[in-house]
């Protein structure tokens, strides 16, 4: 009963100063500064006294995201010094990204010996990738379009930071004549996928070369004969068991980082920045939800996925992949939700790593409309066959970027210069990017729980009844 009744006082207690920060955002009121103070502090008790009761995990972290806007506007000196916390997070996370993907996949592989559905869910795993991509950068296009965001920017006033380095042109690339460079691009992307030395892919978070090491390694292990496959499998299933529990004891850390990420996200750019560069902001913020609204949840429908159950499910690794702008930060979470949803492990191994790589659908429509609008500030006019060229382009080189923050620039970058579209104008971009890194990796991590479930109803393995055997208590477990 008490929960109950600060539930509803927490819920109108925020309404309340949502709608007097407004009216102080909008000078719709004479409102103190110091008044606002009180407002936002007063509001970060309430949340503290909500969290202690509630107990459970997604809440704190919910509650000290919104601390750390807090931190971040009125000590912003102290937001940036907390950032340490913020990347230490995301490295104790890191650590376990490699080990479970191995364990996992090496386990579903070796210890079912059904090396024909291996291939079934590859080929059925990338149609749906490809679809997805494909909906989600015509949509980034249509989008940027419509609104122009980028016609009549005032470049000068956006705020510049140093770009990330890019490699240099491939030398081979150089030598060889232009109508055969979609095929060395090509062939080279395929030649990235392997590992070398599957230690240096793990240091350097390669996740696609883990996958490819996984899978090759569990199919190697499917042909050996049952008394000497035995021990690595049941290692294995060993090793993937400690890690999803390894995963839960770092998770009690999440609201730590995730408040510091958010405090220094906010500490470090200012709330004014959302007013900088608004139409861009607003014109990835719209096409996002589009393509939620008109791709994912069609989708849920037709596949009669329950809604609500899957939103409650994914809740949490979304909001650690929001406050972290890190894919990876997530990928524990959402393996686990995913698993509890019903998706067997064997296709949530497989399907989630490799998506990660292949199917990010938020990254892919952010670099569709950034590209255009970086046309569109430098004044130039391109038709909608460039465009296309531009939007493909980026569906192909953006195949294998990084599941980290900022990655997508460095495919942003290259594919400017590639086309010949100013470079400087993405340093602009830059100062915001965080805030739209945050939107387009919670999409990435969405595309990807979502990816699983339907390949494990396309195989025909997901357990219809797991989301509704997911009560209050066990959600918060997740």
């Amino acid at each position: 009963m008490l929960k109950t009744k600060l539930g509803i006082f927490t819920t109108v207690f925020i309404t309340l100063a949502i709608i007097i920060t407004l009216l102080y955002e909008f000078d719709l009121l004479n409102i103190s500064a110091d008044f606002m103070v009180g407002v936002r502090w007063a509001t970060a008790l309430v949340l503290i006294i909500n969290a202690f009761y509630k107990r459970n995990l997604t809440t704190w972290i919910i509650s000290c995201m919104i601390l750390g806007i807090f931190v971040g506007i009125d000590f912003p000196n102290v937001a940036i010094a907390l950032q340490p916390l913020s990347k230490g997070f995301i490295k104790l996370v890191k650590t376990i990204v490699a080990p479970i993907i191995f364990a996992t996949l090496v386990y579903g592989i070796a210890g079912h010996s059904d090396l024909k559905q291996v291939g079934r869910m590859a080929w059925k795993s990338m149609l749906y990738f490809f679809c997805a991509t494909s909906c989600a950068i015509f949509i980034g296009l249509g989008v940027i379009n419509l609104t122009k965001a980028g016609v009549g920017v005032d470049i000068e006033s956006m705020p510049h930071e140093e770009l990330p380095v890019t490699k240099g042109i491939d030398p081979v690339l150089e030598s060889l004549p232009e109508h055969v460079h979609g095929v060395y691009k090509f062939t080279h992307f395929i030649y990235e996928l392997f590992p070398e030395n599957i230690v240096r892919s793990m240091f350097e978070n390669q996740v696609l070369q883990v996958v490819v090491f996984s899978v090759l390694f569990g199919i190697g292990l499917a042909m050996v004969e049952e008394k000497k496959r035995k021990p690595l499998v049941d290692f294995t299933e060993s090793l993937s068991e400690t890690m999803f529990k390894f995963t839960n004891i770092i998770m009690y850390f999440a609201p730590i980082g995730v408040g510091a990420a958010m405090a220094y996200t906010v500490g470090h750019l200012g709330v004014d920045i959302l007013k900088n560069l608004f139409m861009l902001l607003g014109s990835l913020y719209l096409a996002l939800l589009l393509f939620l609204l008109l791709v994912f949840v069609p989708v849920m429908i037709f596949l009669k996925i329950p809604v609500k159950k899957f939103i409650e499910a994914v809740k949490e690794p979304v909001s650690i992949a929001f406050a972290t702008t890190s894919s990876d930060a997530a990928l524990p979470k959402a393996m686990s939700a995913m698993e509890k949803f019903g998706v067997p492990r064997k296709i949530v191994s497989f399907v989630i790593p490799t998506g990660y790589s292949f199917n990010l659908d938020g990254t892919s429509l952010y670099l569709s409309l950034a590209s255009i609008f970086v046309a569109q500030a430098a004044g130039m006019h391109l038709d909608i066959g460039q465009q296309l060229g531009i939007a493909f382009t980026l569906m192909i080189t953006s195949k294998g970027v990084a599941a980290v923050p900022r990655a997508s620039l460095i495919v942003l970058i290259a594919t400017a210069e590639q086309f010949g579209l100013p470079v400087f104008i993405i340093a602009a971009i830059l100062g915001i990017d965080e805030l739209m890194d945050m939107a387009r990796t919670s999409v990435n991590v969405i595309g990807n729980c979502l990816a699983t479930i339907v390949v494990a109803k396309w195989e025909g393995e997901f357990d219809e009844e797991a989301p509704y055997r997911l009560t209050d208590e066990v959600l918060d477990e997740i």
